[in-house]
């Protein structure tokens, strides 16, 4: 996996916990730094964390599906992109408490990086650094989720589906992508 599918990728996996900083933004009268940087540290924190988790995870198994891990990796980025795109359809509203507390914040992050536990996995078969894989996606996923909760003050949740709908197909595009390239390449 290259810098440029990577960096794909990590938006893609970063679009949720983005959404979620957004609402946090237009739930804060007052936006500060610190609010910007306590949601970058816990979302970027978990979206390098749990893929990290993955990856070791899946290379438990990696030698008994050798054969047939690109459409493991394929089914499982496509479930992931379906999901997300799923959730742009909803009608339901995001969390838009303002408390910026740990507790909140962690069952946040922990809820925004599911996707990116399974994308782990994925890496187990791909052949990918995990350490500087993980340190990239939580590097992207602070910065957009920092910046996303000054854009939810500044626009509110008019963006939110639009976020993850452009996630979902991202992460579904990979996995369509990796797939092709284990069958024709």
């Amino acid at each position: 996996m290259g810098i440029a599918e990577l960096f794909i990728l990590a938006v893609g996996l970063s679009m949720d916990a983005f959404a979620v900083s957004v609402c946090k933004g237009l739930a804060l009268r007052d936006v500060r730094l610190g609010h910007m940087l306590t949601a970058g540290a816990w979302f970027g924190g978990f979206q390098a964390l749990m893929p990290t988790a993955g990856y070791f995870l899946g290379v438990g198994f990696r030698g008994y599906i050798a054969s047939f891990d690109h459409w493991i990796a394929f089914i499982l980025l496509s479930f992931i992109g379906i999901g997300m795109i799923r959730e742009s359809r909803s009608d339901e509203q995001q969390d838009t408490d303002a408390s910026m507390a740990a507790g909140k914040m962690c069952l946040l992050a922990v809820a925004t990086s599911i996707d990116a536990l399974m994308a782990g996995v994925t890496f187990a078969f791909l052949k990918v650094n995990i350490l500087l894989a993980a340190l990239f996606i939580g590097i992207i996923t602070f910065l957009l989720s920092a910046v996303g909760v000054k854009a939810g003050s500044v626009f509110g949740t008019k963006y939110r589906s639009a976020a993850e709908l452009i996630g979902g197909v991202i992460l579904i595009l990979l996995g369509v992508k990796i797939l092709i390239e284990h069958l024709f390449g």
